[in-house]
């Protein structure tokens, strides 16, 4: 496994919360910590990283809580690692490459859902 040269950066953002509108109608989040390496966190990390709104409604999340099935019914399958992304009412698996890259997916969502509803970061 390469070094993730990111993650010293993606863990400085454990308990950051992030104002993104001057009104404060929408936030972002951080919580991130290691963890044991297991077969759900192969990269040795826990993480939360969310986009909220002022009814505290969460609009993105990135995060690796629990595993999420590909497809529906009896043949759904479900991958190994807990790694997925939340976007309004969807989740759908979300390969983690590294942190870097973790936070570029994150923002780009954000930015995407935000863009949807008229603000611009």
């Amino acid at each position: 496994m390469n070094e993730d040269s990111g993650l010293e950066n993606l863990l400085n953002l454990d308990g950051e919360t992030f104002f993104i509108d001057d009104g404060g109608k929408y936030w972002v989040k951080f919580e991130v910590k290691r963890c044991e390496i297991t077969p759900e966190r192969p990269f040795g990390i826990k993480y939360s990283l969310t986009l909220h709104d002022k009814n505290n409604e969460r609009l993105v999340g990135f995060d690796n809580a629990h595993s999420v099935s590909q497809g529906s019914g009896p043949g759904a399958k479900r991958p190994t690692e807990f790694d997925h992304k939340h976007r309004l009412q969807t989740i759908k698996p979300h390969q983690y490459k590294d942190a870097q890259t973790l936070l570029e997916d994150f923002w780009n969502e954000v930015s995407s859902v935000l863009a949807q509803k008229g603000i611009e970061i």
